[in-house]
Parts: structure tokens; sequence; C-alpha cells
């Protein structure tokens, strides 16, 4: 995928998601997250931290992966849900 492609397809995203409301995004949020861990559950111990499982993992785990960008995309959401909040009360 193009650095091009991601940035529309986050830029498409964003415009979306402001068209929502909070609880709409909200519920989202949780719903993905149940769909991670669904996905997550799937893979065996040794799939998940066992290094160079996957040849494309390159030098780390799946596990790695995902915790990584888990906790990036949590983190930022987070964040924008509290900025929406913050903003709603004004």
């Amino acid at each position: 995928m193009s650095k091009y492609l991601t940035l529309v397809q986050n830029d498409n995203f964003q415009i979306n998601g402001q068209k929502k409301s909070l609880s709409e995004i909200t519920q989202q949020l949780s719903e993905s997250h149940m769909e991670l861990i669904t996905l997550i559950e799937n893979f065996s111990n040794k799939e998940l931290f066992t290094k160079k499982y996957f040849d494309w993992t390159g030098s780390t785990s799946l596990g790695q992966y995902f915790q990584s960008s888990m906790s990036s995309h949590y983190e930022w959401a987070y964040k924008k849900i509290k900025l929406h909040k913050k903003a709603s009360e004004l």
C-alpha cells in the first residue's frame, strides 16, 4: 500500500468520524476492540510470542505488533474522545 493511499484513507476516516456522535464513536471503538481480541485469540502463544515465527514480522513477534499498534491507536482514540467531550461541554 502506498504512503499516499494510506494518507487518503486516514483523511477519509477522520472526515467520516467527524460526522458521528460521541456515543457512535465510543461504540465503534468498543466493537473494533472486540474484533481485535477475537482475532488475537485465534493465534497460539507460540505464534504470538515467538520472534520471527512469521517471516513478515522480521525480527519481532506478532504479539509485539499487536501490542504496539493497539496501544498507540487506543491512546490516539482516547485523546480524540476526551477532546471531543471537552469541546461538547463548552
